[in-house]
């Protein structure tokens, strides 16, 4: 089977941020014919302006070039006063006017079961750009208040299994989207 190649981004910038540890817990946990990156490069974004070219930030052009070279992204970021972090939108307001996500299989994690109108918005705005957001593969964890990190979310069966499913998901999902 080929290897399929996810690009996974956390809409937060804290260093203690339970969406990043979940997607930390994702890469470690993925099988061999998941090859999943961390993406660590929402801080170096500019402010999106719609008068600056995608190749004229390189930060901006080289998140362009990871997403295109994904064949799926997988995306968990907290909710801030009922909607998607700042960095998050930014992030996405970039890639409005690209291809970046134009049928491009998403997953979106949850690593808190009270946060569902970011979700939900987040859910809107990739639609809006055209990509296939997998049900099957987006889910959510109660991680937050479980006071685990990446370790303590591997060590945990349940969370475990339930990433494994995800990422299984994901895999045939992209598998028949390239198909």
């Amino acid at each position: 089977m080929p290897i399929v190649r996810v690009l996974a981004i956390s809409g937060s910038l804290r260093a203690a941020s339970l969406n990043s540890a979940l997607l930390r817990a994702v890469v470690c946990l993925a099988p061999a014919d998941i090859r999943v990156e961390l993406y660590t490069g929402l801080n170096n974004l500019p402010l999106f302006n719609p008068d600056i070219e995608i190749t004229d930030a390189s930060p901006v052009a080289d998140f362009h070039a990871r997403l295109l070279e994904a064949d799926g992204v997988i995306i968990a970021s907290p909710e801030y006063a009922h909607g998607v972090t700042g960095v998050m939108k930014n992030a996405l307001d970039w890639m409005v006017g690209s291809e970046a996500f134009v049928g491009k299989p998403v997953a979106l994690l949850n690593a808190s079961p009270r946060a569902t109108i970011a979700q939900a918005s987040l859910k809107e705005t990739l639609t809006v750009m055209s990509a296939q957001v997998v049900e099957a593969a987006s889910i959510t964890l109660p991680i937050i208040g479980s006071h685990l990190d990446e370790h303590g979310i591997i060590a945990d069966p349940s969370i475990t299994t339930a990433i494994r499913e995800a990422l299984r998901a994901f895999r045939m999902e992209i598998v028949n989207c390239k198909a």
